[in-house]
């Protein structure tokens, strides 16, 4: 049997301090701050790219799971929420100074490294170099 008060204590225990507590949040969002880094624009690009593909992915769960047809206005729907999702990708790219083609390029040569023959292979897929995530 589970214990649901156990486990919560277990649960406070392993969060961190900026989770539990607006003081200790707020002094890492100063220090990250004189790091130079972009935390709001960054939390919205994160927060935003959650949503959006959750959302995009509750259309695809309905048309595949739950019998909804793939009719054109649900492709229409589906369209709308990738041009959500790019709206949160430049928040990321203008927050890491990156370009989206850089990003693109960045994304091909992982590829190219990961599966050697240029093809998906099942092999690399499961089995990935040391720091290829």
């Amino acid at each position: 049997m589970i214990d649901f008060i156990k486990y919560a204590k277990f649960v406070n225990e392993v969060t961190s301090q900026e989770s539990k507590e607006n003081s200790v949040f707020f002094e890492r969002i100063e220090y990250l701050k004189n790091k130079n880094f972009p935390t709001e624009r960054l939390l919205t690009a994160a927060v935003g790219l959650c949503a959006e593909s959750g959302e995009f992915t509750e259309v695809i769960k309905k048309i595949v799971f739950q019998g909804k047809e793939p009719t054109e206005e649900n492709l229409f729907h589906l369209k709308r929420e990738m041009g959500d999702i790019m709206w949160y990708f430049m928040q990321a790219c203008m927050a890491l100074d990156v370009s989206p083609e850089e990003i693109i390029e960045m994304n091909v040569e992982k590829l190219k490294s990961r599966y050697p023959g240029g093809e998906f292979d099942v092999h690399y897929s499961e089995n990935r170099k040391a720091g290829d995530l």
